[in-house]
């Protein structure tokens, strides 16, 4: 790796594999690195630019038909920090290659429709890199969970989830699928902090504490899921997420990792560069009239 920030290859340390038991993964951990918060930011602030340069090729080379694209889904308990995650590693992309959707409760129209119909437009296009902050993996959590669907239909919303994102990376997409991991009681303060901050009250949801009595039937629900659609070309990644700063660097590096894999290049011009060249140096005169 190019980082010195890394003792570890963490997109090996946090990708899920044969045996995964969401159980042994601890929180409070920083697979990969001892080094600490300063230091994260440190390195979230110089990757930036890695992966900006990424994604500029990665856009660059789709406008000559290259159909390469890259989706990264976020799932998580509330208050997990996926809208850090947002604002900390993608903020410093171009936004004309980044396509951000945060998938809310279902509206009428929606329901009348098989789960996938949202998602489908969202996939992103050409040369854009997509963020689902939560996406169609809340249609087998929060339905089985609460039990707004029966065994055999959740069943088949699996196989659905499966068949999806075989047909999309087959038509480019780099599909990396993240769950971050916080602990209940981290996610308490952060609740609470949401209380006790004036300005961060907007941001509390009293559903979030119904929820969160839900806790042992979500760690089982994402341990079914993330078996079920594990897969090598839309694989899954648990980040602990108890460290607001590790999770963003982790997070940072799976984004690039992934990227490096679909190998963007700067494309070469269908024009004659010297003849544009003869073309444009002909205009240099160019003066407001009379």
């Amino acid at each position: 790796m190019a980082s010195e920030f890394w003792t570890d290859d963490p997109t090996r340390l946090l990708r899920v594999g044969r045996g995964f038991e969401l159980r042994d993964v601890d929180p409070d951990a920083t697979p990969g690195t001892d080094s600490d918060k300063q230091l994260g930011r440190d390195e979230l602030e110089r990757q930036a630019q890695v992966l900006r340069g990424l994604q500029e090729k990665l856009f660059a080379q789709s406008r000559l038909g290259a159909r390469g694209r890259l989706l990264v889904v976020l799932q998580a308990m509330d208050a997990a920090g996926k809208g850090g995650i947002v604002n900390h590693v993608f903020s410093q992309t171009e936004p004309y290659g980044l396509a951000l959707t945060a998938f809310k409760a279902p509206t009428e129209e929606e329901r009348a429709h098989d789960f996938l119909w949202r998602v489908e437009p969202r996939v992103p296009g050409p040369g854009v890199i997509g963020v689902f902050d939560r996406s169609h993996y809340e249609d087998v959590l929060v339905q089985r969970v609460h039990g707004l669907a029966g065994p055999e239909e959740i069943e088949r919303r699996y196989g659905a989830i499966i068949d999806f994102e075989r047909r999309i990376a087959d038509d480019g997409v780099r599909i990396v699928k993240i769950m971050l991991h916080v602990s209940p009681e981290e996610q308490a303060e952060r609740l609470l902090s949401r209380l006790d901050d004036p300005e961060k009250r907007w941001k509390y949801n009293p559903g979030d504490v119904d929820e969160r009595v839900h806790w042992p039937a979500y760690m089982e629900a994402f341990q079914t899921a993330i078996e079920r659609t594990n897969a090598e070309h839309a694989p899954w990644f648990v980040v602990p997420a108890n460290a607001k700063w590790y999770a963003r660097v982790a997070v940072q590096r799976i984004v690039i990792a992934a990227l490096q894999e679909l190998g963007p290049e700067w494309p070469e011009p269908d024009f004659d560069v010297a003849a544009e060249r003869a073309r444009l140096e002909a205009t240099a005169d160019l003066r407001w009239p009379g």
